[in-house]
């Protein structure tokens, strides 16, 4: 895998992460952000295979509780929002633990 795909999903899952976590943008943004952590866990999961790569884990559970938060959120704001916000930093994380400084 290359280094500037995983740069770029990266990017991508921590971008979504920060506008999940602003929750200014709207409903239509925080949707689009959550696909982006998704998207940005699935591009990175075979450099997760790799021996040393904790950060996936991160990655990969950060996603998990962005999904949760979401899907709590349907039933009661507080709860969902507190799951998101978890979630969300550790997606930012695993993401900067991940990136890779060279290509």
């Amino acid at each position: 895998m290359s280094t500037r795909l995983i740069q770029f999903a990266l990017l991508l899952a921590a971008a979504g992460a920060v506008v999940i976590l602003l929750g200014v943008l709207g409903t239509g943004a925080d949707v689009a952000g959550l696909a982006a952590i998704v998207v940005g866990t699935v591009l990175t999961a075979p450099a997760g295979r790799r021996e040393g790569n904790g950060w996936w884990s991160l990655l990969a559970a950060g996603s998990v509780l962005s999904v949760l938060g979401a899907l709590l959120s349907l039933a009661t704001d507080s709860v969902g929002g507190l799951v998101a916000l978890i979630g969300g930093i550790v997606v930012i994380t695993g993401a900067a633990f991940g990136f890779p400084s060279r290509s």
